[in-house]
């Protein structure tokens, strides 16, 4: 049994052992991040820009310039070759999106996204390449049917879940991500929209799928998942192969643990070589409209 002088001393022992370690952040280098995907049907679409710092203060005029111009682009399908074009999109009044796609002025050598077709992206910036490829998966998974139901456990009656029945073909790696269009507004994913088949391996099972949210704003948790009486809502499933599920599980994952001290980190998977961040995605596309009267 410690006696209380010599528990005091023990005490001070301790406290004079902690140190105190401080550290000053240090900015790291600008990357070059991709943003590139092509669906089926549709040409392909390259963003491009600099990575910020983790402690940069986020403006409009900032983001603007962080898109980067003048670079090479080339996508090739297997059979034809194409240097995209760089073009400009007005999102609000002065400020700009800046993308790459096909050349309108040499159509003989451009092409759409089709079912089944591997993809390969070359990209050169500032002297230095980057690589990546992706499948165009068959539309194997789709959305057998919607409908929607009174929210469960809400006293809100113009509040509704909206369920949707899928098929899952046998056998694994039947990956898909999902978007969800509310009226004619922009369609955005959930917060959580990329699934694999490890549980419903060629099984028929229904699923609430909930609303589309744009991360840039406030999420009201008390809303978020639901949509009300009178929306027409249209649901994009995307067949997707696993280094596009992978991108985006790890991302999601890691906007979910944004200001978690008590989550672990997690490396976002990229399937671009170089060293760049980012990703080269394709997708199989089905749509499907439910209006809620």
């Amino acid at each position: 049994m410690l006696r209380l002088p010599m528990l005091i001393s023990f005490s001070i022992f301790l406290v004079s052992c902690e140190k105190n370690i401080g550290f000053l952040p240090k900015d790291s280098e600008p990357v070059v991040v991709v943003d590139a995907f092509i669906e089926n049907q549709r040409f392909p679409e390259v963003r491009l820009s600099h990575s910020l710092s983790y402690f940069s203060k986020l403006t409009p005029d900032l983001l603007a310039s962080t898109f980067i111009h003048g670079a090479k682009v080339v996508m090739s399908n297997g059979v034809r070759t194409h240097v995209l074009k760089e073009y400009k999109r007005e999102l609000v009044s002065g400020y700009y999106i800046f993308y790459y796609s096909v050349d309108s002025s040499r159509l003989n050598s451009s092409f759409k996204g089709d079912f089944g077709k591997e993809y390969s992206l070359a990209i050169t910036v500032d002297g230095k390449e980057y690589t990546a490829t992706t499948t165009i998966p068959h539309l194997t998974k789709r959305i057998d049917s919607l409908w929607w139901k009174p929210a469960p456990g809400n006293n809100d009656p113009e509040k509704v879940a909206v369920m949707a029945r899928l098929t899952d073909p046998p056998g694994y790696g039947n990956y898909i991500r999902y978007y969800v269009q509310v009226d004619s507004g922009p369609f955005y994913p959930p917060l959580t929209s990329v699934f694999d088949d490890q549980i419903v391996d060629g099984k028929t099972y229904d699923v609430q799928l909930e609303s589309g949210v744009n991360r840039a704003d406030d999420i009201d948790l008390e809303e978020y998942g639901f949509f009300f009486h009178g929306e027409t809502i249209t649901v994009k499933l995307c067949n997707i192969d696993k280094a596009t599920f992978d991108f985006w599980r790890t991302m999601e994952y890691n906007y979910s643990s944004i200001g978690n001290p008590f989550s672990s980190p997690t490396k976002v998977l990229s399937n671009v070589k170089g060293g760049a961040l980012g990703y080269f995605g394709g997708y199989a596309v089905q749509y499907n409209t439910l209006v809620i009267p």
